[in-house]
């Protein structure tokens, strides 16, 4: 596991600093998933099916590209990259 230093004038405040701002990062993450995943609902009610078989279908171009379609892929490369973020934020321990 890889360590970072950081150095401050005010050092008692520093480790309640980072720590906001982890919480921060991380309450803004899950807003931004929380509202992906509504968005790629509303895709897979539209069209009746699931982002998983979309994604599959439309890389075997069983798909013309439409502007919807390609919102849909958007969406779904979005949440992923979010729920990796969120993994990597959840992993950073804040030692003494």
């Amino acid at each position: 596991m890889e360590e970072l230093k950081l150095r401050s004038k005010y050092p008692d405040s520093l480790k309640p600093f980072v720590e906001a701002a982890l919480t921060e990062r991380l309450r803004s993450i899950e807003t931004g998933i929380k509202r992906t995943q509504e968005r790629l609902q509303e895709f897979e009610t539209k069209y009746q099916l699931s982002t998983a078989e979309f994604l599959r279908r439309f890389e075997n171009d069983e798909f013309n590209h439409t502007f919807d379609f390609d919102e849909w892929m958007g969406e779904a490369w979005m949440l992923e990259s979010l729920l990796q973020e969120k993994e990597e934020v959840k992993g950073i321990e804040i030692v003494d």
